[in-house]
């Protein structure tokens, strides 16, 4: 559609290292600062593959003009229609720079949604999300991590929206496409990464199976590589889709950063 080169990326991949960036200078979490970074690459290009924004959601839109408008970093709609995908697949580096702090990833991750994205699935699937990234980074088994009791302690007795409270019960487990979907609606997308993880025994024969579902391609892929990366590591990632990565030394550098932050 936008007559990318292998290894370039999109929207997805910008947002989430506008969102590191941010992370890692103001050394925390800075919604205003994240903000204005989301707005420098919708304006610029910044952190594009191309050195052009050439695709932005329509959710993520409003909230940066919001932005611009107000100065506010909390600009996400809480319409139950406007509960996209566009938080969740920039979330890793949120639970990847508070890692050794389960709780902690999760308050952040969700208040990491509501910069543009503030409808209840959005904000509960990257608590979820987030709960399954920061369990995966430190060791869980699969079973283990696709347990239905699974983050009871970090979740606490928060009641999560009822169709994010489904995927978490394993929806995922018990579908198949056309009703597993890459569809752009944040709990078919992360239902659908969800279901090609459990599904694979690799980082590439997973994302081979969530890409192929088709639609929203992109962002099914970063949900399900988000995780998988986390869980598999960077090792497990076939090596001729590495050497073909956009600014690879970039993402390797604030990978290591992020990494180096969970550990300190």
């Amino acid at each position: 559609m936008f007559q990318l080169q292998p290894g370039e990326w999109t929207d997805d991949t910008s947002m989430a290292l506008c969102l590191t960036e941010s992370l890692l200078v103001r050394k925390g979490f800075a919604p205003v600062d994240q903000m204005t970074r989301y707005k420098k690459w919708m304006r610029e290009g910044y952190m594009s593959s191309t050195g052009e924004c050439f695709d932005v959601g329509n959710a993520t839109r409003e909230a940066i003009l919001k932005h611009e408008r107000t100065g506010e970093g909390y600009c996400g709609s809480k319409n139950p229609n406007t509960a996209g995908n566009g938080s969740i697949m920039r979330l890793a580096p949120v639970p990847m720079y508070y890692g050794e702090q389960p709780m902690t990833a999760i308050l952040y991750s969700a208040e990491s949604s509501k910069t543009t994205h503030a409808a209840a699935e959005c904000v509960d699937a990257c608590k979820l999300f987030a709960a399954y990234i920061v369990a995966a980074l430190q060791g869980w088994t699969k079973e283990q991590l696709l347990n239905s009791a699974a983050f009871d302690e970090w979740l606490g007795l928060d009641t999560l929206a009822p169709r994010i409270e489904e995927v978490r019960k394993g929806s995922y487990r018990f579908n198949e496409p056309p009703e597993i979907k890459g569809s752009g609606y944040v709990v078919k997308s992360l239902e659908a990464a969800l279901w090609a993880f459990e599904k694979t025994t690799s980082f590439e024969e997973g994302a081979l199976l969530a890409v192929n579902l088709g639609d929203d391609a992109d962002t099914t892929g970063v949900v399900y590589g988000q995780l998988a990366g986390a869980f598999y590591g960077y090792n497990a990632i076939p090596t001729h889709w590495l050497n073909k990565l956009a600014k690879r030394e970039m993402i390797v550098d604030f990978s290591q950063r992020l990494f180096n932050e969970r550990l300190s």
